[in-house]
């Protein structure tokens, strides 16, 4: 029992040096932090705070005008899709006027020519509200082939123009302010030597052999 109990004091005499080690250890680390904190230059921890804070307010500034940029843009394109759904209405017209002057029993009637009237009127007042809200038809024919506002269908042969001038307007384009609501589907004028040409070229080797 004797040698038992020795033991059992032994292990916690032990204990306790190591706890007691274990503390000293911990306040000797901390008065070397302490030691190296103070060793810091005073300007060097103001250049690093000053740094920490111009940083903090350049990303609150970015921060702020993304925002502003995008109130902004949903204050003015808010009604992009709307709009150009609208335009549809603008389609249908041109489309019941072109059925209407194609319907032999209709042509050169006053009925023909009266209803062709309240339709011209129906899309100039479109056209005027649109323009309103800042929606423009774009201008294409007899302008250039513009990639960003046109979209050629066809090449349409005519020596008179310049190569890849719009001749024909199959649909309307229009633009909300800077922006492309749907660009102008057109014809475009194409050279007809170039055709000509071929033609003779395939001839004279036709004859040839």
């Amino acid at each position: 029992m004797k040698e038992e109990q020795d033991f059992k004091e032994k292990e916690i005499n032990k204990t306790n040096e190591e706890n007691s080690d274990l503390k000293e250890q911990k306040i000797e680390d901390s008065e070397s932090s302490k030691i190296n904190e103070e060793k810091i230059n005073p300007e060097d921890k103001l250049i690093e705070l000053e740094d920490k804070l111009a940083r903090a307010f350049a990303e609150m500034e970015n921060q702020r005008r993304r925002y502003e940029k995008e109130k902004e843009d949903a204050f003015e394109y808010g009604g992009f899709t709307f709009a150009k759904e609208a335009l549809g209405i603008i389609d249908n017209l041109d489309r019941s006027k072109q059925i209407l002057e194609s319907d032999e029993s209709l042509k050169n009637t006053e009925a023909l020519k009266k209803t062709l009237e309240h339709l011209d009127i129906i899309y100039k007042d479109l056209l005027s509200i649109f323009s309103k809200n800042n929606i423009e038809p774009i201008i294409s024919l007899n302008k250039k082939l513009d990639p960003n506002l046109h979209q050629a269908m066809m090449e349409i042969e005519d020596d008179k123009k310049d190569p890849g001038t719009i001749i024909q307007e199959i649909q309307k384009g229009f633009t909300l302010k800077d922006r492309l609501l749907r660009p102008s589907l057109v014809g475009v004028s194409k050279k007809t030597g170039t055709k000509t040409e071929k033609n003779q070229e395939n001839e004279e080797d036709s004859e040839k052999k």
